[in-house]
C-alpha cells in the first residue's frame, strides 16, 4: 500500500518507519524542502508542501492509497491551530477525493474535551472546547467526517516519549508543583502506542469512526509530581501561587477503541513509560 504521511515530523517519522518495515510504500510530507530530503536516507519518498495552500493538493502523487494527516499546529494560537487542522486538512481532503483513497485518518487532540469536573469522557461522548483552539479542533473533525465517507479521526492524549519529556524537567525545575488544583486528572499517549494506534486505525479501523490513543491509567496531577520527584531523588516542588494548574479536569477514556481494533498497549501507564526517560 502506497501511504502519505502528512505531517513526517516526531509521530510521523515512527509511524513511516512502521509501515516501511512491513512493506509498505511511503510518501513523506514536510514543509521545508531540506527537511523534507532528510526522509530519502530513511527510505521515505519526501514530499516538501505547504499544505496551507490549497494548490497543493495537485502536487500529492498519483497512485497514494491512503492518507495520514499527522500534522501538528506549530504554535498554540489559534492561527496556528487554522493552518494546521483547516487550512492543511481542507488541502487534503481535496486530494483524497481526486485519489480515491481508502482511508484518511486524521489525529486530533483530546484537547477539545475541556470539562472540569472530573468526569470521564470516551469516544462517545460530546466534545465540550474551552478555548478558540478547542472550537478549531472541534471543526476540524466535522470537516472531514462531512467531507469524505473514508475519514477516521484518531485523539490523541498528551504525548510523551523519547525525544518529548519535558514533563521530568518541569518537574525538576518547579514549574509542575503541587498546589491548588493538583487533583485534577492527566491524560498520556505514549509515542510507541500513538504510533500504533494510528496503524491499527489504517488496518481496521471503521470508516466515519472516532478513537482515542490515550493509556490506559489516568493520574492525578499530584501522582505525576510525587512519582517524578520520587525518580529523581528531590522533594515534590510546591506551588507559591494561587493555583498549580488552570486547565481541564477528566480521564480520558480509550477502552472501546482498544477492544474494536484489539490494541495492547506497551506503555499502559505513564509511569512505566516515563521509566526509560530518566
Amino acid at each position: 500500500m502506497h501511504v502519505l504521511v502528512a505531517g513526517c515530523g516526531w509521530l510521523g517519522t515512527v509511524v513511516a518507519a512502521r509501515l516501511l518495515a512491513r512493506g509498505d510504500r511511503v510518501t513523506g510530507i514536510r514543509t521545508d524542502s531540506a527537511w523534507a530530503e532528510a526522509l530519502r536516507p530513511l527510505g521515505i519518498d519526501p514530499l516538501a508542501l505547504d499544505l496551507a495552500d490549497p494548490a497543493a493538493a495537485g502536487r500529492i502523487p498519483e497512485g497514494v492509497e491512503a492518507i495520514l494527516a499527522l500534522q501538528a499546529a506549530q504554535g498554540g494560537g489559534e492561527t496556528a491551530y487554522r493552518r494546521a487542522y483547516l487550512e492543511a486538512n481542507a488541502t487534503l481532503l481535496l486530494a483524497a477525493r481526486r485519489l480515491g483513497v481508502r482511508a484518511l485518518i486524521h489525529t486530533g487532540s483530546t484537547g477539545l474535551f475541556a470539562q472540569r469536573d472530573g468526569s470521564d469522557v470516551d469516544e462517545t461522548t460530546r466534545p465540550a472546547p474551552g478555548s478558540g483552539t478547542g472550537r478549531i479542533l472541534v471543526e476540524a473533525e466535522h470537516l472531514l467526517l462531512d467531507g469524505i465517507a473514508q475519514a477516521r479521526i484518531v485523539r490523541l492524549s498528551g504525548l510523551y516519549g523519547p525525544g518529548r519529556a519535558g514533563l521530568i524537567d518541569r518537574v525538576r525545575s518547579g514549574a509542575m508543583a503541587l498546589g491548588p488544583g493538583d487533583g485534577a486528572w492527566m491524560n498520556f499517549c505514549h509515542l510507541d502506542d500513538a504510533a500504533g494506534a494510528v496503524i491499527a486505525v489504517l488496518d481496521r479501523g471503521r470508516n466515519g469512526a472516532i478513537y482515542h490513543a490515550t493509556d490506559a491509567m489516568p493520574l492525578r496531577r499530584r501522582e505525576v509530581i510525587r512519582h517524578v520527584a520520587g525518580r529523581l531523588g528531590i522533594p515534590p516542588p510546591e506551588s507559591v501561587g494561587e493555583s498549580a494548574m488552570a486547565g481541564p479536569d477528566r480521564r480520558i477514556l480509550g477502552l472501546r477503541t482498544r477492544a474494536e481494533l484489539q490494541l495492547e498497549l506497551r506503555w499502559p501507564s505513564l509511569k512505566e513509560g516515563l521509566e526509560p526517560l530518566f
